[in-house]
């Protein structure tokens, strides 16, 4: 959701119908379906809602710089010219391409490359296409990075996407995963209306249950990892996963307030989980 979007409550609704309509679609649809729906209810969402702000609102170069900036921030310790890198999701390719000048490899992956035809890539960068939940590299990765992704998947595609990820990591690689929190949500255009997403985000995670999932893929070294001012904090995930857990017990609106006031929101406003094979 876009921090400022000057829209009329009547465009608000109609944005709010189409995309819970698609991602209905989406939820039902059978696992073959969603193979060949996923990049096309995108495109229909921004064709049936012309005052959607990908249409409507045009980022300056700089801004769009200082976005990629602050995910390189993130990972630029986690990269030697050694590291084969591959994000999911990639979009614009604006990260994979920066992350090109210092890793060995760079694998882009997407359900598009509309995003990116316009982009000029090095050598040593390839943009690869997936059906959303495949990861078709053919060497093994060393650094494996997601942003704001999981939560656009069906559950159960989830997972599978998450086991094909770990089939491509060598032993000792690590995956990065950045994922809106549940207890801050909803995060997508459902927010308006509800108090849980129904948008295209098809679910919303705690990480509670991210842990659960990436050890049953067969993660180990779950940690919570935030950039703070330059600083790296890291630590095991399960701590931050039983502040979850006591933090949801508390009733709806003491928990809505506590999660929303500084430096709570800096925490639990998103997920940032590193997992290493």
């Amino acid at each position: 959701m876009p921090t400022v979007d000057k829209r009329s409550l009547e465009e608000f609704t109609q944005h709010y119908l189409v995309e819970k309509e698609l991602a209905d679609r989406l939820k039902s649809a059978t696992r073959e379906e969603r193979r060949r729906l996923y990049p096309h209810v995108y495109d229909e969402l921004f064709t049936r809602v012309p005052t959607h702000p990908q249409n409507t609102q045009i980022t300056s170069p700089e801004a769009r710089r200082r976005v990629v900036m602050k995910q390189f921030r993130n990972l630029k310790d986690l990269v030697t010219a050694d590291t084969v890198y591959l994000e999911i999701g990639a979009g614009d390719c604006a990260l994979a391409m920066l992350m090109a000048r210092y890793a060995k490899k760079v694998y882009a992956l997407d359900v598009t490359d509309n995003l990116a035809r316009q982009a000029s890539p090095p050598p040593n960068f390839s943009l690869i296409l997936s059906d959303g939940v495949s990861i078709p590299v053919s060497e093994p990765v060393d650094l494996v990075y997601s942003n704001q992704l999981m939560e656009h998947l069906h559950p159960d595609d989830a997972e599978e996407q998450l086991r094909n990820i770990y089939d491509v990591m060598r032993a000792g690689a690590t995956y990065f995963c950045v994922t809106p929190n549940r207890l801050t949500g909803p995060h997508d255009i459902s927010a308006v209306f509800e108090d849980v997403a129904s948008g295209f985000h098809l679910k919303e995670y705690t990480c509670t249950e991210l842990n659960r999932m990436f050890r049953k893929v067969g993660f180990r070294h779950l940690r919570y990892r935030r950039k703070i001012k330059g600083l790296t904090i890291q630590f095991d995930s399960r701590l931050f996963a039983l502040a979850e857990q006591v933090i949801e017990r508390l009733p709806r609106g003491i928990r809505r307030a506590l999660v929303r006031f500084p430096p709570f929101e800096l925490a639990f406003s998103a997920i940032q989980l590193v997992g290493v094979k």
